[in-house]
C-alpha cells in the first residue's frame, strides 16, 4: 500500500486509527501535539517508526495526537507546500511551475487548514534532496530532514478546527519532482551557499550568526529569516533567537526595526517546529544557505 492508497484509505477514521494503517503500510509516522504540528517524542521525527507495537504505545498515552510524516528518503514521499497565509499565497508561483512542467506527476495533493495544499511525489531512493524554504514565493519544499502533518489531524485556528484533507489522487503516473529545479524557477534569488572557516565543535547559533554576519546586500532579509526559522525550528526561544543573530544582522547593515520584524516572522513561521539539540540535529548538514537546504522543516 503506497501514499495515495493510505491517505484515501483513512477517510472518517481517527488519527489512532490512521497511525495504525500508516503503520501497517510500513510508513514510518510519529505523534504531534493535538491540533498542532509539535511532535511530542524527544527526538521528534527522528522518532518515527512503523511498528505497530511502538504506534499503539504512543497513540494509547497521547489519544488525541496529530500524526507526523517524515519526508524523504525514511517514507519515501517530498512534499511540495504551498503556504497561504493572510495576504500571501504560494499558489502562483506553483502555477509558474506547472506551466514550466516541473511539477507534474505527483501522487496526492491535501488541502491544508489554513487553505494551502502539500503536493506529495515520490522520493528519489538514488538521488535524494533536502528541505528549502522560499519565503519570496511560498512555497517550500519538504524531503530529507523534514516532515510534515498528515490527514486527518487538525489545527487549531481563529475560526475554529480545521483539518488536513485529501483533495485529489494522481490519475496518471507519479515521477519525483527536481526540488532543486524548483526553487531555481520560484526563487532565483535564495541565498547562496557562502565559504566558511572551519567550524567544528562551534555551536549551530554561533555558525548561524557567522553567516547572517557576512550576508550582502539583496540577500540579507531572506537569508537572517532562513537563519531565524533554522533555530526556532531547532527548539530556541524567540528571544534566543534574536539575542544570537540580531546583532550580526546589524553588523550586515541590516536596521534594527527590519530585523525585529524579520525574525518575529520566522518565529510565527517555524515556531511549530521540532524541538531539541541543535548540534545532534545539525550535525554533517550543509553550510547554511545551500541550494540543497537543511532540516529539519515541517508543513
Amino acid at each position: 500500500m503506497d501514499i495515495a492508497e493510505v491517505l484515501m484509505s483513512t477517510n472518517r477514521l481517527t488519527t489512532r486509527d490512521t497511525a495504525l494503517v500508516f503503520a501497517r503500510a510500513g510508513i514510518p509516522i510519529f505523534p504531534c501535539v493535538r491540533d498542532g504540528k509539535r511532535p511530542l517524542t524527544p527526538a521528534g521525527f527522528n522518532d518515527a517508526s512503523c511498528d505497530i507495537d511502538q504506534v499503539g504505545a504512543w497513540w494509547a498515552r497521547w489519544p488525541g495526537a496529530n500524526i507526523g510524516m517524515p519526508t524523504g528518503s525514511v517514507s519515501g514521499v517530498d512534499v511540495v507546500d504551498i503556504d497561504v497565509a493572510h495576504t500571501i499565497s504560494g499558489f502562483d508561483a506553483f502555477a509558474r511551475a506547472s506551466a514550466a512542467g516541473l511539477v507534474d506527476g505527483d501522487l496526492a495533493r491535501v488541502r491544508t487548514p489554513s487553505g494551502g495544499m502539500h503536493i506529495y511525489f515520490p522520493a528519489s531512493a538514488a538521488h535524494p534532496q533536502r528541505c528549502w524554504q522560499s519565503a519570496a514565493a511560498h512555497i517550500d519544499f519538504r524531503g530529507n530532514g523534514g516532515y510534515v502533518v498528515v490527514p486527518p489531524s487538525t489545527l487549531l485556528l481563529e475560526n475554529g478546527r480545521v483539518g488536513y484533507r485529501l483533495v485529489t489522487l494522481s490519475a496518471s503516473g507519479s515521477k519525483p519532482v527536481d526540488a532543486a529545479a524548483l526553487r531555481n524557477l520560484v526563487d532565483p534569488h535564495a541565498p547562496q551557499a557562502k565559504s566558511r572557516p572551519e567550524t567544528a565543535g562551534v555551536p549551530e547559533p554561533t555558525r548561524l550568526a557567522q553567516w547572517v554576519g557576512r550576508l550582502q546586500e539583496g540577500e540579507r532579509n531572506s537569508g537572517l529569516f532562513w537563519a531565524a526559522c533554522r533555530l526556532t525550528e531547532a527548539g530556541f526561544t524567540p528571544a534566543a533567537v534574536e539575542a544570537a543573530l540580531a546583532p550580526a544582522a546589524q553588523s550586515a547593515g541590516l536596521p534594527e526595526t527590519e530585523i525585529t520584524a524579520t525574525i518575529r516572522s520566522a518565529n510565527r513561521r517555524a515556531a511549530e517546529g521540532p524541538h531539541g539539540r541543535p548540534e545532534s540535529q545539525w550535525r554533517d548538514r550543509t553550510s547554511p544557505g545551500s541550494r540543497q537546504g537543511d532540516g529539519p522543516c515541517l508543513a
